[in-house]
């Protein structure tokens, strides 16, 4: 099990990374000297960063921008899945978007619950430029460097590539991004982006806009290490309760439950003996949560009944090599 644990670690690490791409996209604009109406860019600065963006390389404004933001997200996912440990996480980003198409950025994520909270900080810097007298197609080179908190150097280094086309009045677009991340270890992805822009009603006091859009996100270590290590997992129990028949599966809180099953039925087509395996355990009953002994039989001074504020009431020192809320999901 410790193999695939450690690429289980891998794919996660990757996934946070995946996750901290999406949520603060990196671009900036080249511009060519010429008057434009800045109350209109800083209107739209406040409505959505990427439409102020676009609409400021449409205006060829002359000026340089210090640009900052922060995100907020009272909840946290990996690649679109629960994390197991509910937590809010903190994108504070700031940027510098030079008239020229160079850039440079310097950001970093806060966790609630990881120890350390400050996961890692990102340098980036970039060039963007567009082709054609229309500016129809647009092109971004970066590259980034990620410094972890704890230590960690399975992708430290990002090398991004980007290629997209819209419409003379840019209310539809779409755009193909590639990275390579690299450090010990190395993976890539492959993004897509496609947008439509709508300006439902429009003031000189205020803005309606709509932009949905359709993503398309491709890496290297996405569903198929998933569902080669959910197989060892369930091969691995298998085996475990054949020797060990009165054993049980001790878990806190439901997460490891509920994803044993959903990943059961998701790759039920291609291997029916998960859901077998996970039905027997079930009828069974060798899932025993913890959490609700736990929550129906004590009461603390602690503002919850985590792991990390359950410890403090007894004697334990932490062997294992984790360092995050997520590893402990990981590895047990």
């Amino acid at each position: 099990m410790t193999d695939s644990y450690q690429r289980f670690t891998t794919t996660l690490n990757f996934f946070g990374l995946l996750l901290f791409t999406i949520a603060t996209p990196f671009c900036a604009y080249a511009q060519e000297r010429n008057v434009a109406d800045i109350d209109d860019l800083l209107d739209d600065l406040f409505f959505n960063e990427q439409q102020f963006l676009d609409e400021l390389v449409e205006s060829n404004f002359p000026y340089n921008f210090l640009y900052t933001s922060v995100s907020y997200n009272n909840n946290t996912y990996f690649s679109g899945r629960d994390a197991g440990t509910e937590q809010f996480n903190i994108i504070p980003q700031v940027s510098y978007y030079h008239s020229s198409g160079f850039n440079a950025s310097i950001s970093g994520i806060y966790y609630q619950e990881f120890l350390p909270n400050w996961d890692f900080t990102s340098l980036s810097l970039g060039y963007f430029n567009t082709l054609g007298e229309q500016k129809m197609f647009v092109y971004n080179l970066g590259y980034t460097k990620y410094f972890y908190t704890d230590g960690y150097d399975g992708f430290t280094n990002s090398i991004d590539i980007s290629f997209g086309v819209r419409n003379r009045k840019r209310t539809l677009g779409s755009t193909i991004s590639a990275s390579y991340v690299f450090g010990s270890d190395e993976s890539y992805q492959l993004v897509s982006n496609t947008f439509v822009n709508f300006t439902l009603k429009r003031t000189s006091n205020f803005a309606v806009r709509l932009r949905p859009t359709l993503d398309f996100i491709i890496a290297k270590q996405s569903l198929a290490t998933e569902k080669n290590i959910f197989i060892e997992l369930i091969n691995f129990l298998e085996k475990r309760f054949v020797e060990y028949p009165n054993a049980h599966i001790y878990h806190y809180a439901s997460y490891e439950k509920r994803a044993i099953r959903e990943l059961a039925t998701s790759y039920s087509s291609e291997f029916p003996k998960g859901n077998i395996v996970n039905d027997d355990l079930l009828r069974k009953e060798k899932y025993v949560d913890l959490f609700s002994i736990v929550s129906q039989s004590i009461r603390t001074s602690e503002r919850d009944l985590s792991l990390k504020s359950i410890e403090k009431f007894y004697i334990f020192e932490r062997k294992a090599d984790i360092v995050k809320a997520d590893d402990s999901v990981i590895k047990y």
